[in-house]
């Protein structure tokens, strides 16, 4: 090959591959053979410090892709609403987008995702007055600076949103119609309709008539248009909206949309771990890369390679935690949301806890990993590279599918009902605790001894 870009696409795709037809839940011998044959071949020429330093690049390239987002629409549709809902806030935490039934909303405000600070929501000012001019808007909000527009209405679409829409067209830029407070309408619809009330039928009724107004208005590209809840990503057309956007992004700006969006649903968190496990190879590759070749510093360190990797793979670690909605910070939120101590939280999670991922910790899993290979194959990679490709790429694995399990299974922690008279955190009242019953059986007893005590007054009176 003439590059090692071409080089390092082979051999994505040859993981790829395997990953595909076998799974990583295979006996980890066969797993590493396999991975192991691939990473020889690529680089039997000793390219791997360029193939290191390219791999590099491209994660830098990652972590710094900006994505800017900008929200418009009509005062009182729910903008704020939904930025918090994008950033998994609610309007009481710091840092959320204030929601009013007035507008709050006076000049463009950026919202930074809370674990993904290169991810910018814009709350655009509200779209009302009867002079509203497309043009002046988008040149007052910066229409440049954003990769695409969310329109929001909360009833029909009214003129002054589809002559925006038809603006931003003409400026070759992808726009998207949200109908929001759809649980809302069909709340209402049901209490008018109890006994004929369909929800599927509503949803399509609404969808029907929304694309019959914009063919009236758009000649060629129409925009699409998606009913949606900001209490619950999981119903209507949210996840229809992630897939349309999945396939309208640029690929970097694509990935860090998906990886900044809460876990809405199970199949959603699966999604997540899939476009992680696509980086896992570049992770590993880099770390063996460190390895293979000497860090230039003014005065040689022998263990600078090994702790540079250590620390790097922490750092990526604790990245996955934040995606997963499973650090500290994240979990705090949605213990505030469920109304449950997080300590309720954090006892359904089997991975060690965030402030638990360490060099040492590392070390550890890839020691564990080690101990189920074959030490022939084990020890000519470590020649080769120093912390193998394979055995990094293993325990990262290995690692994701655990976070996964620990996500899903603290979102459904966190959406059970709390327990009838416990209170939502962890408290006490001289010294009893939450322990409701205790109270109860103290307030009858001392009710019965109040009954006994004015009946045996009332005979010795008699």
């Amino acid at each position: 090959m003439n590059s090692y870009a071409e080089k390092l696409l082979l051999f994505s795709e040859n993981i790829q591959d395997i990953l595909k037809n076998t799974g990583v839940n295979i006996d980890p011998n066969i797993f590493f053979n396999k991975i192991n044959k691939i990473y020889e071949e690529a680089f039997s020429d000793g390219g791997m410090k360029e193939a290191a330093f390219e791999v590099k690049e491209e994660l830098e390239e990652l972590e710094n892709t900006e994505l800017h987002i900008a929200i418009t629409g009509e005062t009182g549709s729910g903008k704020s609403t939904l930025i918090n809902a994008l950033r998994g806030l609610k309007a009481e935490d710091d840092g959320a987008a204030p929601v009013g039934v007035t507008e709050t909303t006076l000049n463009p405000n950026v919202y930074v995702h809370p674990n993904y600070p290169k991810v910018n929501l814009w709350d655009l000012p509200g779209i009302g007055s009867p002079d509203f001019s497309p043009d002046s808007y988008l040149q007052k909000v910066d229409f440049l600076r954003y990769d695409f527009f969310i329109i929001v209405g909360s009833e029909r679409f009214r003129s002054n949103l589809i002559n925006l829409a038809q603006a931003i067209q003409k400026m070759e830029k992808k726009c998207y119609f949200v109908r929001s407070k759809v649980d809302s309408d069909l709340s209402n619809m049901e209490k008018s309709y109890p006994n004929t009330f369909n929800a599927e039928e509503v949803l399509e009724k609404m969808r029907n008539e929304f694309k019959k107004q914009l063919k009236k208005c758009f000649r060629n590209t129409i925009p699409q248009v998606f009913l949606i809840s900001s209490w619950d990503l999981a119903k209507y057309d949210f996840p229809r909206l992630v897939e349309t956007l999945e396939k309208d992004l640029p690929s970097l700006k694509r990935l860090a949309f998906l990886l900044s969006l809460p876990n809405f649903s199970p199949e959603f968190t699966e999604k997540k771990k899939s476009e992680l496990k696509s980086q896992l190879w570049k992770i590993s590759l880099m770390s063996a890369g460190i390895n293979a070749f000497p860090i230039p510093i003014p005065i040689p360190i022998p263990d600078l390679p090994r702790l540079y990797v250590e620390s790097f793979l922490v750092k990526s670690m604790v990245d996955f935690y934040k995606t997963f909605e499973l650090d500290d910070d994240s979990l705090a939120r949605r213990a505030r949301l469920a109304r449950k101590p997080v300590e309720e939280l954090k006892a359904v999670m089997k991975s060690p806890q965030e402030k638990e991922i360490t060099n040492d910790l590392v070390i550890k899993l890839i020691t564990n990993c080690e101990k189920g290979l074959s030490w022939p194959s084990l020890v000519r990679s470590l020649v080769a590279a120093g912390v193998s490709f394979v055995i990094t790429y293993w325990m990262l694995s290995s690692f994701l599918d655990n976070l996964a399990d620990d996500a899903e299974r603290v979102r459904k922690k966190a959406l059970e009902p709390i327990a009838l008279g416990r209170a939502p955190f962890s408290s006490s009242f001289l010294g009893v605790g939450d322990n409701w019953l205790i109270f109860v059986l103290v307030f009858i007893t001392c009710f019965v001894f109040l009954c006994i005590l004015s009946l045996l007054i009332q005979a010795v009176m008699i």
